[in-house]
């Protein structure tokens, strides 16, 4: 065999049990995923807001960015429920850059899983005790859930990973909504097709376990744009994408239809500024169309505390070291903005 075992890896349950969640931060994630749950199924006409860095690769200006939340949330909780991005997994198109703190809790050290694994925690509890808000996470590795399965409002499954069969049939044993990002190809089918996936039930290998999922009704889409053949980005948040995507959700065998839109990757072609004019657009189509107003539950917004990217080793304190951000100070207009306009 080519594969080098170089250590075992703890399990979920030990790592919880060293850096367990508390009773009271436990009871406070289930009100917020009840809260989200239900803007998914429709109860509360809140509007979902997933917004934070591209990727989290440091505990302390990630935990700075979502505390700076916390008195947005307050002024805008009766619209907005705000759903700090904390993404310690960085899916690579082709295997090689930055992979997240899951895998490389120092960017500039050599990978350390079980490092990776206890960052990874600490930072979303952390979070989560000093700011009162329960975060988003990627789910890039199906077999990492067990570690934070207890910390998580909400999921998202790249575009690399939404046609990927075990990636599908984990989500079906989730009790959070779960956001279903198109491919990178853009077919609408295939996104659809997860979700149907994700809201039944499946009998299945899950880490050395024979076991068998009920089905998560709060599954979903989230548009992300995407890129051509020719390697071109591709929008897919217009009117008429929405209209589209709508008529196609009558069609399935699903409950709960709904769509969170990703204003950044192929949707801005990775023009972090756009975000704005996307998001300003997006409301404005729920304004116009109310079947557009019932499917489109929230955006997913990528936004940091310095706008822009950095290099790996720049050290600026709050800049994006993937993806470039939104700056605060463009975030928190915004946030009110859609709060207004939602």
């Amino acid at each position: 065999m080519s594969f080098s075992f170089l250590k075992q890896l703890p399990s979920p349950e030990e790592i919880k049990n060293q850096y367990p969640l508390s009773k009271e931060l436990s009871e406070l994630k289930a009100t917020r995923d009840k809260m989200i749950c239900d803007v998914i199924s429709g109860k509360d006409d809140r509007f979902l807001l997933i917004i934070g860095p591209c990727s989290a690769d440091r505990e302390d200006s990630v935990c700075d960015y979502v505390n700076r939340l916390t008195k947005i949330q307050e002024d805008v909780k009766d619209r907005v429920i705000i759903i700090p991005r904390i993404y310690t997994n960085k899916p690579r198109t082709t295997g090689e850059g930055y992979k997240g703190i899951a895998s490389q809790p120092d960017p500039e050290k050599a990978p350390d899983m079980v490092e990776g694994m206890i960052a990874m925690r600490k930072m979303h509890i952390r979070a989560i005790a000093e700011s009162g808000l329960t975060c988003a996470d990627e789910m890039l590795y199906p077999e990492n859930w067990g570690y934070v399965e207890d910390l998580l409002s909400y999921v998202a499954i790249g575009a690399r990973s939404v046609e990927d069969q075990q990636h599908r049939l984990t989500v079906s044993g989730f009790d959070v909504a779960s956001g279903m990002k198109n491919p990178t190809s853009g077919d609408f089918s295939v996104m659809l097709n997860s979700v149907y996936a994700a809201q039944h039930s499946h009998h299945f290998v899950y880490r050395g376990y024979e076991v068998e999922t009920s089905g998560n009704p709060y599954a979903h889409v989230v548009l992300r744009g995407a890129t051509s053949k020719h390697g071109n980005s591709i929008s897919n948040y217009h009117y008429e994408d929405l209209v589209r995507l709508s008529e196609m959700y009558d069609k399935m065998d699903v409950v709960n239809p709904a769509a969170v839109i990703d204003t950044n990757h192929s949707n801005s072609g990775k023009k972090y500024k756009e975000q704005i004019r996307i998001a300003k657009e997006i409301l404005h189509s729920r304004k116009l169309s109310p079947q557009i107003h019932n499917l489109v539950k929230g955006l997913m917004i990528e936004s940091y505390i310095e706008e822009g990217c950095q290099a790996i080793g720049d050290g600026i304190y709050g800049k994006s070291i993937t993806d470039p951000c939104l700056g605060w100070e463009d975030s928190k207009k915004l946030i009110y903005y859609i709060a207004e306009n939602c």
